[in-house]
């Protein structure tokens, strides 16, 4: 999703899991927008898990889903106006992964599940933990033996983009480049001058 100019939106688990039960993961990525684009109109972008590019590594150890940005040549269907590198990858375990990386482009790895090492010097990482990596042109990342009994596998976020390096403000949901524009911001939300989100996956006007 872009806000661009501003966006009303609401993110709600899938029904049948609110009825069911169960577990799933939501992750929330906030990617800036250089200044020039900051007031563009909104977009919604919906990806599936059919959509994404699907890769594995040489030995088959690692099952890569590139949901933003480029991988080598494998570009995946996000778009961002910053430039950003955007993979889900599960490692079994004992498995080692090496990824060439943009050298212009900061990189880290969330873990969602599951426990590794990072790094050329294996520095170890376990869910719910985030590695930022040095410069450099690859990143790595490898799973333990063993891992915990309620997962199989080494789940990772690799992630990475181009900086912006330009002023930032932020307070509440706005972010902009000056405090000026985030009281403009704010203004233009009380005065109901923001965008909605379509409705999708089935969902109704107020969101479920």
């Amino acid at each position: 999703m872009t806000a661009g100019a501003g966006l009303l939106h609401i993110e709600a688990p899938p029904e049948s899991l609110v009825v069911s039960g169960g577990l799933f993961h939501g992750l929330q990525l906030w990617v800036n927008l250089p200044a020039k684009d900051k007031m563009m109109a909104p977009r919604y972008q919906d990806i599936r898990g059919g959509n994404v590019q699907l890769l594995t590594s040489p030995d088959g150890g690692a099952l890569l889903r590139v949901i933003a940005g480029e991988l080598d040549g494998h570009a995946g269907p996000g778009i961002t106006h910053t430039p950003i590198t955007m993979i889900h990858a599960t490692l079994a375990p004992g498995a080692e992964l090496t990824l060439p990386w943009r050298e212009d482009f900061n990189g880290l790895a969330y873990v969602l599940a599951g426990r590794g090492a990072v790094g050329a010097e294996h520095r170890p990482v376990r869910a719910g933990q985030t590695a930022v990596f040095g410069a450099g042109s690859s990143l790595t990342v490898r799973a333990d033996e063993k891992q915990d009994s309620h997962t199989p596998d080494l789940e990772v976020v690799l992630l990475g983009g181009q900086p912006i390096r330009e002023p930032m403000a932020h307070y509440g949901p706005f972010v902009m480049n000056t405090k000026e524009e985030l009281m403009q911001a704010f203004e233009d939300f009380q005065k109901g001058r923001l965008g909605t989100v379509p409705a999708v996956h089935g969902m109704t006007e107020g969101g479920l």
